[in-house]
Formats: structure tokens, C-alpha cells, sequence
């Protein structure tokens, strides 16, 4: 009798410690969640134009890695999903973004709040968008420019099918690294910074992890993340660059485990010194160390339960859209004005010319998700490292905050960036004019009542 009260209190305990919600797992891991992965070769097959830098005069020569789109799946326990897409590509543009979200919608029933799409920002990768800025090419590197994008945008909502089919149930942990290979470029000089005793700033050295394993504690995925320039090589062979790196180098410590790099808030950081092979894999390798670190310590569980916003707010510019004449004036400058700025010159003339009327706003995307108790604010275009340094003064050190997601338009400059002018302050969607100065007031506080409907508070 007593050896058969004993089994029943074995098998009541056993099925305790086994419910779909809690098992006692490492680092008292949460489940209920499911997750799954998949990934796509999107190495182009032909040599074609290469993004990121406007000194290249030639298409692509060959090949340093692989690129990769890759996507997590995740599903929380009553159901809701949200799929993460990292992409090897210098930018996730709205002219792919916009149709692959709304498949995706049509496909999956997957809402602009549950769709993240972040591009590494590599610029070794190749280019997405036939126009405006390389509007001089010849029309067969054209062809191949768009054909490419054709294709990525197929392998994108494909990619989010084969996620799905591969769910299985998981558990989910959070938590910062640190590294320290980013240079503020607007405050350090690149070509005397053998001669400084010091860096200046404003940084952000946080590395976000997503830790993501099956009910046997074995890793399927490493969501993580870094914020900086993704510009170690300027080579005409395809790569990853150090973000490429790292994911291989996390791949091999993890066999069977996909590794998806999110960029973060980093377009005023650049990895220095830079320019060679072996800086790109030291700096990759830097990365997956600080990940691998924050793996194998203790990580926060994270609850299955996912809360949900997404908004795109009109930002408006600084000065009224060209007029024809202004255009016209800047194509005939000799002097000042770059070949790809009047290229870009030539097709808004070209727009008002057919009758067109050029943009006076642009719908800006902001997204905030809890992942249980882990916040992620992803935020559109080339976001200043400023941005994410005043939100973690809001919402606290341990949110992630990635840019470069969902569409990648311009600079997103702070007000003070936009005050001291320069390079990432100037560039907005129209060239001739910088955004409106109040743009960090409008985007910070877009993203205070999007935090708040997803119940994060200061």
C-alpha cells in the first residue's frame, strides 16, 4: 500500500514538473511557447551592384560568405505569433518591405504588428532598389537588380512558411551582453584615431540575446543583436561583414542552432580600425563571445505571452519639396552636388515633370513588443545611437532597441545631431531638405504610447 501511495505521488509530481507551462529545466526556463526556424540562401547567382558605397564603379567579383535571410517563429500560449526575418542586406526598403508584409498577412494571417524585418545593414551585400540613387546604370545591371529583389521577395514569404511548419514547443530567456568594438564616428576621426588617448561618444556596448531552446534544453535559435555599422570591409565580394561572422562563428559552437543578427541603434558607430578580412572576423568573433558568454550564464526566463503595437507616424521635413527649376539647377552644378544626388534630382524631376507630386511626409514605421517580461522597441531607417540611449533612461538598461527595421528610408538624426549638422543629420527621403527638427520629440513620444499599450511603463 505504501510503495503504491509512494508511485501515485511520483506520477501527481512527475506530471507537475512536466505541464506545458514550467519545467524544471535550466535556469527555471519558462515554456509554453512554441518556436521555429528557417533560413534562405539569398547569395545573388550573377555578379550584380553592390550596396552601401557610392565609390564602386563595377558590379560584384565574387564571394568572402554566404547571405542569409533567416526567420524565428514564435508563438506564445494562447496562440499569438510574431515572426523575426534578420537579413544579410544593407537595407530592407518599402518597395520590398511593404509587398512582403502584406503576403505575409494574406498568407499567414500575420498583422504589421507581428512581422519584424531587420536588415544587418552589411555593406557587402547587394543592391535592392534599381532606383533613384543608381538611376545612371546601364539597363541590363538594372535588370538584374530588380530581378534579385523579385526573387528575395518570394524567398522572404516562403521562408515564413517553412517557421511555421518547423514550431515546435520551447523556451525562451533574455539578457544583455556587452562589447566594445564600436567607434562613435561623428565624435572620433577615423584617420588619426591611432593618435587619440581617448574615444568620445555617445555608445551603446549592449549586446541583446534571445536565448530560444527545445523542452530537452538543447538551442534551436540565437536571437542577437549589436549596434553598429556593419562597414569593417568596402570589398566587391559578397559578405556578411562582422555580423556575418558572428553567426557563423555562433553556428559552429551551436551545431543545429540558427543564428539571426538584429542591427540596433548604431548609424553614428562604426567598427574601428576596419578594412581588412581579418578585422571583420576578429570583430564577428568578439560578438559570438559576448553571446556565447551571456548564453552559458543565468539568463531571464521569459513567460509565454506576447503584447503587441505598431504605428507609422507622418515625419515631416524641414524645408517645402523641390521645385523643377531647383532641380534643374542642381543637376547642372558642376562643383558641389555628387553624380548620385543628381541622379536622384533627375527622377523627382522626372515625377513632377509627369505630373507627380513629390512627398511632404513620410509614413515612419515604430513597433514595441513584450516578449514576456523582455521589451524590443524596433524603430525604421538609420537610427543614431542617441535614440536608444534616451529610451533606456525611459524604460530601463535591459530593453533591446533595434533600427534598420521594417523599412530603411534614411538617417533617423537626434535633435542634436540635427542641430550640429553633418552627414547623418542632413539625409532625409528628399535630399533637399533634412527632416523637421522636432523629429526625436515626435518619434520618442509615438514610442511612449506604444510602450504603454503594451503595458511597459518607465
Amino acid at each position: 500500500m505504501k510503495k503504491q501511495i509512494c508511485l501515485i505521488i511520483c506520477l501527481v509530481i512527475s506530471g507537475i514538473l512536466n505541464t506545458s507551462w514550467v519545467y524544471a529545466g535550466e535556469n527555471n526556463a519558462v515554456s509554453g511557447w512554441k518556436a521555429g526556424t528557417a533560413r534562405a540562401n539569398i547569395t545573388p547567382e550573377e555578379h550584380m551592384w553592390m550596396a552601401g558605397y557610392a565609390f564602386r564603379n563595377k558590379p560584384s567579383e565574387g564571394k568572402l560568405t554566404d547571405l542569409w535571410a533567416k526567420a524565428l517563429v514564435l508563438e506564445d500560449a494562447k496562440g499569438q505569433r510574431v515572426v523575426m526575418i534578420s537579413l544579410d542586406l544593407v537595407a530592407i526598403r518599402k518597395v520590398i518591405s511593404e509587398p512582403v508584409r502584406n503576403r505575409i498577412e494574406q498568407e499567414y494571417g500575420l498583422k504589421r504588428s507581428q512581422i519584424l524585418i531587420n536588415a544587418s545593414h552589411t555593406h557587402t551585400g547587394p543592391e535592392t532598389q534599381s532606383a533613384p540613387h543608381i538611376f545612371t546604370l546601364e539597363k541590363k545591371e538594372l535588370v538584374k537588380i530588380d530581378r534579385y529583389a523579385k526573387k528575395l521577395e518570394d524567398q522572404l514569404v516562403k521562408l515564413v512558411a517553412e517557421a511555421i511548419k518547423n514550431m515546435q514547443p520551447a523556451n525562451l530567456a533574455s539578457e544583455n551582453g556587452v562589447s566594445r568594438f564600436q567607434v562613435n564616428r561623428r565624435n572620433n576621426n577615423e584617420n588619426t584615431l591611432g593618435m587619440q588617448t581617448e574615444l568620445k561618444g555617445p555608445n551603446d556596448f549592449a549586446v541583446p540575446v534571445i536565448r530560444v531552446t527545445n523542452t530537452k534544453g538543447k538551442i534551436i535559435a540565437i536571437a542577437f543583436g549589436y549596434a553598429c555599422h556593419n562597414t569593417v570591409l568596402g570589398t566587391y565580394e559578397w559578405s556578411g561583414d562582422y555580423a556575418g561572422f558572428a553567426q557563423i562563428e555562433l553556428e559552429k559552437k551551436y551545431p543545429g542552432a540558427t543564428a539571426l543578427f538584429f542591427q540596433g541603434a548604431g548609424a553614428d558607430l562604426n567598427p574601428l580600425p576596419r578594412k581588412t578580412v581579418a578585422l571583420a572576423i576578429q570583430y564577428g568573433e568578439t560578438l559570438a563571445a559576448s553571446v556565447d558568454r551571456v548564453l552559458k550564464e543565468e539568463m531571464k526566463p521569459l513567460k509565454p505571452e506576447l503584447a503587441l503595437s505598431y504605428s507609422e507616424i507622418d515625419l515631416k521635413f524641414e524645408k517645402a519639396s523641390p521645385t523643377k527649376e531647383e532641380l534643374k539647377e542642381l543637376m547642372s552644378d558642376t562643383s558641389k552636388t555628387p553624380d548620385y544626388l543628381k541622379a536622384s534630382a533627375k527622377v523627382l524631376l522626372s515625377k513632377l515633370e509627369n505630373g507627380e507630386k513629390l512627398m511632404t511626409s513620410y509614413p515612419y514605421p515604430l513597433q514595441v513588443w513584450k516578449l514576456g517580461e523582455q521589451p524590443i522597441i524596433t524603430m525604421g531607417g538609420e537610427v543614431l545611437v542617441g535614440y536608444s540611449n534616451e529610451l533606456k533612461k525611459l524604460y530601463g538598461q535591459n530593453i533591446f532597441v533595434f533600427g534598420y527595421s521594417n523599412d530603411v528610408m534614411a538617417y533617423i538624426p537626434t535633435s542634436i545631431a540635427w542641430k550640429e549638422g553633418g552627414y547623418e543629420a542632413s539625409r532625409s527621403p528628399i535630399f533637399t531638405t533634412p527632416w523637421a527638427s522636432n523629429i526625436e520629440e515626435v518619434i520618442i513620444q509615438e514610442v511612449k504610447r506604444l510602450a504603454a499599450e503594451v503595458g511597459f511603463s518607465k
